[in-house]
């Protein structure tokens, strides 16, 4: 071969590692961008700038010196920075917000454990597909991996629980990185999104440079590189930070259903006697506006079922909406439209529909949308869509059509039945304490039209499932899918920030009540007053009811009566003690919570109440 040859694809391969290691080092980018040495500005500033101009109004936190400037920046701007008791609350509070307001929910914790306080939240928004942005402290980037205070990797632990993950690595990447990740968490099927900041992209440079400099004049050749090095970071790292760039929101991409998905809907409802929808949580998400599904439901005429987020959706009384017997309904049906909802164990997994019925499934995510049909429920028409447009769009074909209304008045005669029947069961004297029915129907009766109501809890709220009515869309939030307990601080907060003049109801277990009873000091510290009802029959009773009869043992199930009422006092609010000898005066005392909940003061009511067989044959797996 030829020298000449030879020595030309070594010069090359030479020149291509310089450029590329010019590139990794940020040297090219620094010919071109300027490091404001003398600049005060950090990059808090560039995050809180970010989400002031998406309309964020609020970001839950449990403060840590890893992110402290985005909190003081967010403040600065007038984004309101609310402090809780625990990080999973701060989550939960940010999924409250977004689902609320249709906007993405934003909670800032520190590096290391305050991350992982949070895993759970996370996980259940991500169930629940509400979109939030998750910010994290992390070690500095030079340190990572290196031992410093609370480095993880953190990256790994949200991957799977994500739609986005990003760690920014200089302090001109925060801007973009923030917008796109508040568009990811939006679009599609919504969902959380995380981005770490190392502590060295978030203080100023005067700041970080202290922490970069050398103690000693470095010695010799190795001392020199290093310090060269370690300036060449320190320089890239802020070099082109606080050059103009867009902060404006980026498109968020929402799937939609075909003209001919929604016409060949059309011909099949249009043929249909006795149709059925199954509303969920997918129905209520922007950008349709849920007094617009509202409307399309009542145009179409046909019988719904409510779950999740879509409880209350057609309001107190609606001769349209259906609780009891849905089994049955769904047997009898010729036709069901699951808008928005799963074939999982809510519905056992697609066995309850009729293998004859005519099924549409509509829903933004393609694998919730088949979920089980492989197994024991097949999809007429399976539509990859957006829940809400879709009924807007089925309302205005099949304009002044309407179902035939001897169906949704026969199954809304089994409904006055049922109901019936539970509220019996009410009036019923149980052994000790109160009757939890009758707790319940009270309260139902006495609440504020404007009312949010918050499930946290087992066998007491599923009892308030059945019997709380919910005044209007978007007015229940319970968990989700995941079940999980301990929602019911953080979504109190963010739902009372959010709908600061409605009257905000926590219905809580007892045993799910530990987990965020301290929020209490946050609801006073921050002046969001709520009522909590706690139904105290001093035991894990979802579990209980199974494990008893089934393994003879009421191991590990069992609490104790506890002054919960007290605890609430100490923490700034204001508690009650109800019991059977003051079942008379409880419309009082529920009256009484309003008012003083209305005057500033959070309430909460600890109801001791005994057993009844409302719920027996529920199960918790």
């Amino acid at each position: 071969m030829d020298i000449s040859v030879v020595l030309g694809c070594s010069l090359g391969a030479v020149l291509g590692g310089v450029i590329l290691a010019s590139y990794k080092l940020g040297l090219l980018y620094q010919l071109f961008h300027k490091t404001e040495r003398q600049s005060p500005r950090h990059g808090g500033e560039s995050v809180a700038d970010v989400l002031r101009a998406h309309g964020v109004k609020f970001v839950f936190t449990l403060v840590g010196g890893h992110i402290s400037p985005i909190l003081v920046a967010c403040e600065k701007l007038g984004i309101r920075i609310v402090d809780t008791r625990h990080e999973a609350t701060a989550v939960f509070a940010a999924d409250a917000v977004a689902r609320l307001s249709g906007t993405v929910g934003v909670a800032a914790v520190t590096a290391g454990p305050g991350l992982t306080n949070t895993v759970t939240a996370v996980k259940n928004a991500q169930m629940a597909e509400s979109p939030l942005l998750l910010i994290g402290g992390a070690a500095a980037t030079l340190l990572q991996g290196r031992g410093a205070l609370q480095d993880i990797d953190q990256m790994s632990l949200f991957k799977p629980l994500c739609k986005f993950c990003a760690s920014v690595r200089t302090v001109r990447e925060i801007v973009p990185t923030v917008r796109r990740a508040l568009a990811i968490a939006q679009s599609g099927t919504p969902g959380p999104v995380f981005i770490e900041f190392p502590i060295d992209t978030l203080y100023p440079y005067h700041v970080v440079e202290k922490e970069f400099a050398p103690k000693n004049t470095p010695k010799g050749l190795m001392g020199k590189i290093i310090a060269w090095y370690l300036q060449n970071h320190l320089s890239n790292l802020f070099a082109g930070a606080w050059e103009t760039c867009d902060l404006s929101p980026l498109p968020v991409h929402i799937p939609h259903a075909t003209e001919d998905e929604v016409q060949r809907c059309v011909e099949l409802v249009s043929r249909a006697k006795k149709p059925v929808i199954l509303l969920g949580s997918q129905a209520t998400l922007p950008p349709t506006p849920a007094d617009d599904v509202r409307k399309a439901l009542e145009s179409l005429g046909i019988p719904c079922f409510l779950g999740g987020m879509s409880r209350g959706m057609l309001g107190k009384n609606s001769p349209l909406h259906i609780r009891q017997n849905r089994r049955d309904a769904l047997k009898e049906a010729d036709l069901v439209l699951l808008a928005g909802t799963v074939c999982d164990f809510r519905l056992s997994y697609g066995r309850v529909l009729n293998r004859q019925s005519k099924i549409i499934a509509v829903n933004r995510d393609r694998s919730q949308l088949l979920k089980n049909s492989d197994m024991f429920w097949k999809p007429t028409v399976a539509i990859q869509g957006d829940a809400g447009s879709f009924l807007l769009r089925l309302s205005k074909a099949l304009k002044g059509h309407r179902c035939p209304e001897e169906w949704p008045r026969s199954l809304k005669e089994g409904d006055a039945i049922k109901e019936k029947a539970n509220r019996a069961k009410a009036d019923e004297k149980t052994e000790r304490h109160l009757n939890p029915l009758s707790v319940l129907h009270r309260v139902d009766e006495l609440l504020a039209e404007d009312s949010i109501i918050v499930a946290d809890g087992g066998d007491f709220v599923g009892s308030a499932a059945y019997i709380m009515r919910p005044r209007g869309p978007i007015r229940w939030l319970d968990p989700g899918a995941f079940g999980t307990l301990g929602v019911g601080g953080g979504f109190a907060l963010g739902a009372k920030l959010c709908r600061p003049e409605s009257e905000v109801w926590i219905v809580y277990g007892d045993g799910s009540l530990g987990y965020s009873v301290a929020e209490f000091d946050t609801f006073t510290r921050h002046k969001t007053p709520v009522i909590a009802l706690v139904g105290n029959d001093a035991c894990w009773s979802q579990i209980s009811r199974e494990q008893v009869p089934m393994l003879g043992s009421n191991v590990a199930c069992g609490l104790a009566f506890t002054d919960y009422h007290i605890v609430a006092d100490g923490y700034g609010g204001k508690g009650y003690l109800i019991g059977r000898e003051d079942e008379s005066q409880l419309d009082d005392i529920i009256k009484k919570a309003q008012k003083e909940c209305r005057e500033g003061k959070a309430i909460l009511l600890n109801a001791l109440i005994g057993k009844t067989s409302f719920r027996e044959g529920s199960i918790s797996v």
